[in-house]
C-alpha cells in the first residue's frame, strides 16, 4: 500500500500524474479517423427535383409581379367618380308626441368612368340616406356596366316610412326645416370591377355625399361635397 497523496511532497504527485498520462492507451488509426471524417451525403433525385421546382416557381412568380406592373403604369387605373347632379326634397314629417319620421326625397347621382384605357362593371349597388348618423332610408341599385370614359345617371328614389328618431334628433330635424336648411348625408357603395382585355380586378368603393337641401315640399339642392374612397 503506498503512501497516502496527503503525506506526499509536491513534486512526488505532479510526477506520478504525468506518468498516468503518458500510460493512456491511444486510439486506434481506424477510430481517429471516424471521429474527423463525417460521411457525405449524396443528393437524391428528389432533391433535385424539388430544387427545380422552386427555381421555376419564383421565375413565373417575378414575371408575374413584372408583368403586373407593367400592365398597371401603361393602363394607369383610377378609380370612377360619384357625384350628385340634382336633388328635390318632396316632403317630411315628424310625428309628435312619437318622435317617428316620414319623408321623400328624388337624388340624381352622376356615376362615371374616367379610364380611357378600360371598361368598368358595378355591382351590388346600395345608397343610403343619414340624418345626424341616423339611417332614414335605403335602396338597393341595379348592375350596370360603362365602356371607356362614360358616365351613367342614376336616378335614386329615398322614401322613409316610420323611421324612429331620439327626441333630440327629431327636434334638431324640426329646426332645420323652420331655417329652411336641412343636412342630409348619403353613402353610395358599390363592388367595382375593371377589366383591361383578359385583365380585371374588383375592389370595394364608397362615396360619402354631404348635401345641403332647402325645406319641402319644394325642397332643392343648394350645396354638396363627395368623398370616395376604396
Amino acid at each position: 500500500m503506498g503512501t497516502p497523496y496527503h503525506l506526499q511532497s509536491p513534486r512526488t504527485i505532479v510526477t506520478k500524474i504525468i506518468s498516468m498520462k503518458q500510460q493512456a492507451p491511444a486510439l486506434p488509426e481506424s477510430e481517429e479517423s471516424k471521429l474527423i471524417l463525417q460521411p457525405r451525403h449524396t443528393t437524391t433525385p428528389a432533391m433535385w427535383c424539388a430544387a427545380i421546382v422552386c427555381f421555376v416557381f419564383s421565375v413565373l412568380l417575378i414575371l408575374t409581379g413584372l408583368v403586373i406592373l407593367i400592365v398597371f403604369l401603361a393602363v394607369k387605373p383610377r378609380t370612377p367618380s360619384f357625384d350628385v347632379a340634382n336633388a328635390a326634397l318632396n316632403s317630411i314629417y315628424v310625428g309628435s308626441p312619437s318622435a317617428y319620421f316620414n319623408g321623400d326625397m328624388v337624388l340624381v347621382a352622376n356615376v362615371s368612368n374616367p379610364n380611357q384605357k378600360m371598361g368598368v362593371a358595378f355591382h351590388s349597388g346600395s345608397v343610403e340616406l343619414f340624418f345626424r348618423g341616423r339611417l332614414v332610408a335605403a335602396q338597393a341599385l341595379p348592375s350596370f356596366a360603362q365602356r371607356r370614359g362614360q358616365f351613367t345617371v342614376v336616378n335614386v328614389h329615398m322614401v322613409s316610412s316610420q323611421v324612429e328618431l331620439p327626441p333630440e334628433v327629431a327636434m334638431e330635424l324640426v329646426n332645420q326645416m323652420k331655417r329652411n336648411k336641412i343636412l342630409y348625408t348619403i353613402r353610395g357603395s358599390f363592388k367595382v370591377r375593371e377589366k383591361f382585355w383578359s385583365w380585371h380586378y374588383s375592389y370595394r368603393m364608397t362615396a360619402i355625399c354631404d348635401l345641403e337641401l332647402t325645406a319641402p315640399p319644394s325642397g332643392v339642392l343648394l350645396d354638396r361635397r363627395c368623398t370616395i374612397s376604396k
